[in-house]
Parts: C-alpha cells; sequence; structure tokens
C-alpha cells in the first residue's frame, strides 16, 4: 500500500483548523511577564509573554492597542485576554490579544501615573497659574446639574457675595462620554463673558473620577483664558484636573469661598477705607488752608509792586543802551553811505559808455577795411587760378593741332590698342569717322 505525503502547507492548514474550531482556545485568559517588545507607533505591536518555564508569542492589532490606557513596557507583568490560533505562513502558533491590563496594579491607576508623568515632562503642571478676579461679576459651574455640587456653590455664593451670577453648565461628570462633555462646556463658557470658572464633582472611586484624569481635559483647562478653580471628589482625592486648574479647592464649598468674597466684610473694609480718605483728605485741606492764609500775609500780596522793582531798573537801563547803540548805529551807516556816493561819482559809467562807443567805431573801421581787402586778394587768386587752369586744358592743345583716337568709346594710347575696324578722330571743332588700313608698329629700341 502507497503511503500519501502531505505538502507542508496542508499540514499547517489542517492544524489551523484545529486551532480556529477548539473551543477552548477561543477565549483564553492568560498572565505572563512582556518579552521583545518594542514600541511601533500607529502600527500592529509583536511581543511575547513568558514565564519562569514557558514563552508563547503575541500580537496586538492596532485598534486593540490604541484602547490601552497604559503604555506595556519591558518585564511588565499583565493580564491578556485573546485566543490563540496558527500562523499558517511560519507554523508557529501566537496569542492575539483584544484586551490586556497590568497585573497587581489595576490599569487604570498604571494609566494615570504614565499620564502624570507625561505631562509633568511637559511642564503641564507648572504653567503660570492665573489669579482669580478679586470681584467676579458672572461665575460659570460646570457640573452635574442634579448633584450636591451645585447645591453647595449656590448656597455659599448666596451667603458670601449675592450680587455674583451663577451660570450651570449641565455637565456629565462619569461615564465615557463624561470627558468630551466637560472639554465643550469648558470651550463653550470661554466664548462667554465669564470672570471666574468652577470644575467639580462629588467623591467616587477612580474609575468614578477617571474623567477628570483624562488628558483632553487637562489640556482644555491648561489652555482655557479663565481661571478655573477644580473641586473633584474629597479632600484625599487628587485628579490631573487639580493639578492642572488655576486653583484647587478641596470641596464644593471651598471652591465656592475661593471664588467670591464676603460682601459684608468687603462692604465694611470699603468703609473703613472711605472713613480714612474722608480723614487724609480733611487734613490735606487742613494743610492747604494754612499754606494759603501763610501765602496770604507774604509781602508779595501786601506790595506787589516789589516784584517787579528789579525788571522795572532793568527794562530802563537797557531801554538807554539801545537808544545809545541805534545811534552809533545810524552815524556809522550815515559814514558808509557817503563813502559809497563818492565812489560811485568817480565811478561813472558815462564816460565809460563814450569810450567804447569811439572804440567800436574804431574796430567797425578797421573791419571794413580788412574785408575789402580780404575780398581783392581773393579775386586776384581766382583769376590766376582760371589762368592756369586755361593753360592746362586740353581743348588749348587741341587748339594747336593735336587730336586724339577713340575706338568702341575707349582713348587709343598706342598702336597695339587698335584693332581693324572704324575708329573716330576727334577735333578740336569737330569728330571724323576713319577705317584702319594698316598698323605698323614701331619695335621697341627703334625711334
Amino acid at each position: 500500500m502507497t503511503q500519501e505525503y502531505l505538502t507542508v502547507s496542508a499540514l499547517n492548514k489542517y492544524i489551523k483548523r484545529k486551532f480556529d474550531v477548539d473551543p477552548y482556545l477561543e477565549r483564553v485568559y492568560l498572565t505572563g511577564e512582556i518579552s521583545n517588545f518594542r514600541m511601533r507607533p500607529n502600527n500592529h505591536q509583536y511581543f511575547s509573554l513568558k514565564d519562569e518555564r514557558s514563552k508563547i508569542n503575541a500580537i496586538m492589532f492596532k485598534g486593540a492597542f490604541q484602547k490601552l490606557k497604559f503604555t506595556p513596557k519591558e518585564g511588565m507583568k499583565v493580564l491578556v485576554v485573546g485566543r490563540v490560533a496558527l500562523y499558517e505562513a511560519s507554523g508557529m502558533y501566537q496569542i492575539y490579544i483584544d484586551h490586556m491590563e497590568p497585573d497587581g496594579v489595576g490599569a487604570l491607576y498604571q494609566a494615570l501615573a504614565e499620564l502624570r508623568e507625561k505631562l509633568d515632562k511637559e511642564g503641564l503642571f507648572s504653567l503660570p497659574k492665573k489669579p482669580l478676579p478679586r470681584y467676579p461679576k458672572r461665575i460659570a459651574v460646570i457640573t452635574s446639574p442634579s448633584g450636591a455640587v451645585i447645591r453647595d456653590i449656590i448656597t455659599t455664593v448666596k451667603r458670601r457675595y449675592p450680587i455674583a451670577q451663577l451660570v450651570l453648565f449641565p455637565t456629565l461628570v462619569q461615564g465615557d462620554k463624561a470627558a468630551a462633555d466637560i472639554v465643550k462646556n469648558i470651550k463653550q463658557a470661554e466664548t462667554l463673558d465669564f470672570d471666574t470658572m468652577i470644575i467639580g464633582r462629588g467623591g467616587g472611586s477612580i474609575e468614578d473620577l477617571w474623567p477628570f484624569n483624562e488628558e483632553v481635559v487637562a489640556r482644555a483647562i491648561a489652555d482655557s483664558p479663565i481661571p478655573i478653580i477644580s473641586s473633584v471628589g474629597h479632600e484625599t482625592d487628587t485628579t490631573i484636573a487639580d493639578l492642572v486648574a488655576d486653583v484647587r479647592a478641596a470641596t464644593p464649598t471651598a471652591a465656592a469661598e475661593l471664588a467670591v468674597p464676603v460682601l459684608s466684610e468687603e462692604i465694611l473694609r470699603i468703609k473703613e477705607k472711605q472713613a480714612r480718605l474722608e480723614q487724609a483728605f480733611l487734613h490735606q485741606l487742613q494743610r492747604k488752608k494754612e499754606r494759603f492764609e501763610r501765602l496770604q500775609q507774604s509781602y508779595i500780596f501786601r506790595q506787589p509792586n516789589r516784584l517787579y522793582e528789579a525788571q522795572s531798573v532793568q527794562l530802563d537801563r537797557l531801554t538807554q543802551q539801545l537808544q545809545q547803540n541805534m545811534t552809533v548805529l545810524v552815524n556809522q551807516r550815515e559814514r558808509e553811505l557817503m563813502q559809497y556816493s563818492n565812489r560811485l561819482a568817480q565811478a561813472n559809467p558815462i564816460n565809460r559808455v563814450k569810450q567804447a562807443q569811439q572804440q567800436m567805431t574804431y574796430l567797425q573801421e578797421r573791419l571794413q577795411q580788412q574785408m575789402q581787402s580780404y575780398l581783392d586778394n581773393q579775386q586776384r587768386r581766382l583769376q590766376q587760378a582760371i589762368t592756369s587752369l586755361d593753360l592746362l586744358s586740353p581743348l588749348k592743345t587741341m587748339g594747336r593741332g593735336f587730336t586724339y583716337t577713340t575706338q568702341e568709346d575707349q582713348v587709343i594710347r598706342s598702336v597695339k590698342d587698335l584693332q581693324e575696324k572704324e575708329m573716330t578722330v576727334h577735333f578740336v571743332d569737330g569728330t571724323v569717322k576713319a577705317a584702319v588700313l594698316e598698323i605698323n608698329a614701331v619695335n621697341e629700341g627703334e625711334e
């Protein structure tokens, strides 16, 4: 009988099927220590769980990992819930984790400690705290409308400072949707005209108070431009909202007392300051009155002309000095005027004009003589040039019996240039057509 051999893929597929249909492996509760963990941001997480004897590979998909309220670390002991299955490609089995929390310390306490550490490193707890206004006009209260918190705040504010206006923003203070509702009402209060904001709720477990430990709530409180008083839980409870807020109150009543002063005490303080101000004003008035009486008895008011005696003497002295200086200046200017008049008379321009006219007449006569002489000279030169030109004229030479010959409009200078055809002989008074019958050239060297 021949054995049938399976492929590796077929075997792994068969074993995977066994894992998948096994009801005991569909929901496994496991405890162990995290090993080979390396954070992969925005991705699936691959690591191992081990104890002192064994190890199993683990995978946590991105969606399940983002729901964790703590950060897994190497060596941390955890409780996990998931299913065990075989990865067909490698033939290795592993646990697919759906939920994980720290073992021993609760997940919420672990997440709270990690968030505190993160925000503390960012400096969110050490930001400058905004001072509370001493006399607030409008106070926003973010809490549950049905709890004891709002009743305690209303009672305290009406007793201490009834002129302040309280505005309640009904808010969920417990549950998964509470953090988003708290942030929404903080943002809404910021758009309105409030002087102070109180955020609070009564006591409870860490699960009940958890919305006030959410990062979004902490950042909304830190970013708010309105001073915020946090009153969450009992005096022993400390939430992240308490650490980020500008002021922490142990109870809602304490928060209301921090938010408003006592009106009767403020009125009494105002009256005391008013009395002190009136006394100080009367004292100043008495001092001013005594000073006025002293000044009234001064010689300045009894003999006011003494104020300007020195100035009057100074004015007379300066007036005399001015008159003397003006007299000296006028005499000096008169002497300068006489000197300028004499110089002007000596430098009368009429004589200079007459001399210039005579000089101009003389120059005009010389110019005319020179022009006439120049014209005569040029005429003589022109006549000489005409005579010289006439002597050099070829017509003059031809008039003595000389001629020149052309053939096809070319001047013949040598018998070598003649051709046996018709030619033209030019005389001074006309031309003659002639024919070449014979050409006798004289050899070189013959005369």
